[in-house]
């Protein structure tokens, strides 16, 4: 009865799309509110800022999709040639590949009759299968999809750039620049947080490690800004 009602929680298959939405999130935010301070720091005027923040964001997603696009398609192509040698040997030596298969159980724990016996049902079911995850370390939830990616990169990166851009909105020239920062870092602090939490990790260490970044960012351009302003 305990056993049925046990359910165990484990946090490894929210990595990849975790790592995923907090970079493309982060990026969107830094990115765009140093873009945005930047431009700021160097004296242009609210329009000149919101346009170059627009272009910023635009410009940061389509780079995020096209670079998460070509990043994963690489990886499916390898895990795809492998599938193929791997498909190529079992056609070719179907005994060898299913000693090599017993041969992995038992460095892992088993003793060799058992070994042999998981490997033959095994291959016996799904042979392709069974090497692809044991043998090359494949899983459903670690394929590449490239399209899924690319998608979610952009996605959460235009909604990471949005938020410094909902600020300088409706901020004053004057106070354009404290809003856009307080208010990016604050969102930050809370995505840092969150991801840390969602990972199993300390909400308030994941917090202090990206606003730590996020604010040299945007002090940098801030002063580049100023400094180039100044020189024009």
């Amino acid at each position: 009865m305990l056993a049925s009602r046990h359910r165990e929680r484990h946090r490894a298959d929210r990595i990849g799309w975790l790592r995923a939405a907090v970079m493309g999130a982060n990026d969107g935010i830094v990115s765009t509110a140093s873009l945005v301070l930047g431009v700021a720091g160097s004296g242009a005027d609210r329009t000149a800022i919101l346009v170059a923040g627009v272009a910023g964001l635009v410009a940061g997603a389509m780079s995020m999709a096209a670079g998460e696009y070509v990043s994963v398609s690489s990886q499916a192509d390898t895990e795809q040639a492998d599938l193929e040698r791997e498909r190529l040997e079992l056609a070719a030596s179907p005994a060898h590949e299913r000693e090599e298969l017993a041969a992995i159980y038992q460095a892992r724990g088993l003793d060799a009759a058992l070994s042999q016996q998981v490997a033959d049902q095994l291959m016996a079911h799904d042979a392709l299968g069974a090497h692809a995850r044991d043998e090359l370390g494949m899983t459903d939830l670690q394929r590449a999809r490239p399209v899924q990616a690319a998608l979610a990169s952009a996605a959460t990166f235009a909604l990471g750039a949005a938020l410094p851009l909902l600020a300088a909105l409706p901020s004053p020239p004057a106070q354009l620049a404290p809003v856009v920062t307080a208010s990016s870092l604050l969102v930050l602090a809370a995505l840092g947080a969150l991801a840390a939490r969602v990972g199993g990790a300390s909400p308030v260490r994941g917090a202090m490690r990206v606003v730590f970044w996020g604010a040299i960012a945007m002090g940098l351009t801030w002063g580049a800004g100023k400094l180039f302003g100044a020189v024009a």
